[in-house]
């Protein structure tokens, strides 16, 4: 890890509502602003946020920052029934941390799978939510182009994956120390026919849309800002959806957002 990074903190757990213990990790003063983080699929808290430099630019920035595993990620409990999976659980999965850490408003910022649920906490916790971060963030389903069948057969008996994306996937997921492939196929599964960002019914808080200029789905990101009534757009230049983290022009535009 880069010396200029602190170390993380332990992981503080909290209690889902349906009896998971989610891993919950405290940056910076807690009487500061605070910023909740939330990691894109097959990333954690850790990967997303920390290892990036994010918590340690927020924090000089003068914010807190509380950054969530999600569940089936990090040292989060990870189930392998889909149904632990909905849009619905993760967001209340947000109010559980909001509410442990007594936090009245929170700033967000998430990327990728963070990101679609960060749209929908945005709808369903007007008020706590005030302003938002979504990076990495498209229309439609970005997941149900895996394969979720040829990752189990791979996890089970090793097969070959034909498919390109669903390979791409699973070799990126499988490189992160401590991922659950049948948790996150069950995460896919889960959420595969359930709610996505509609831009006929978007936030109505501040929103800065972020997304890779080599990213696929740029110009479906600029669309749901489009749609956004408060909704702002920045193209992060030269970096795709799995990179873009890392770019210091993104952490340098979101910190400004926030700011404003």
């Amino acid at each position: 890890m880069n010396s200029l990074i602190p170390a993380a903190p332990r992981a503080k757990k909290v209690m889902s509502s349906d009896g998971l213990q989610l891993a919950t990790y405290e940056f910076g003063h807690p009487d500061a602003p605070t910023v909740l983080a939330v990691h894109g699929f097959a990333s954690s808290a850790l990967v997303n946020w920390h290892a990036t430099g994010w918590t340690r630019d927020l924090t000089r920035a003068g914010y807190r920052v509380i950054a969530l595993d999600q569940r089936g990620h990090g040292e989060s409990d990870k189930p392998h029934d889909p149904a632990a999976y909905s849009m619905e659980q993760l967001v209340a999965d947000l109010l559980v941390v909001i509410d442990t850490y007594l936090i009245d408003e929170a700033l967000y910022a998430g990327y990728s799978l963070g990101a679609r649920v960060g749209w929908q906490a945005a709808l369903d916790l007007d008020g706590r939510i005030t302003r938002a971060v979504l990076g990495g963030i498209p229309d439609g389903q970005p997941l149900t182009r895996l394969r979720t069948d040829e990752a189990r057969a791979y996890i089970e008996y090793g097969t070959a994956i034909d498919d390109r994306i669903t390979r791409a996937y699973v070799t990126m997921a499988s490189a992160i120390p401590g991922n659950d492939l049948e948790a996150l196929m069950s995460l896919v599964d889960g959420m595969r026919d359930g709610i996505q960002p509609d831009p006929a019914n978007p936030p109505r808080q501040p929103v800065l849309f972020a997304t890779g200029s080599d990213d696929a789905i740029l110009e479906r990101s600029k669309g749901l800002a489009e749609a956004t009534p408060n909704g702002v757009f920045y193209e992060i230049p030269g970096r795709n959806h799995f990179n873009a983290p890392t770019s210091r022009h993104f952490r340098d535009a979101a910190i400004t957002f926030l700011r404003a």
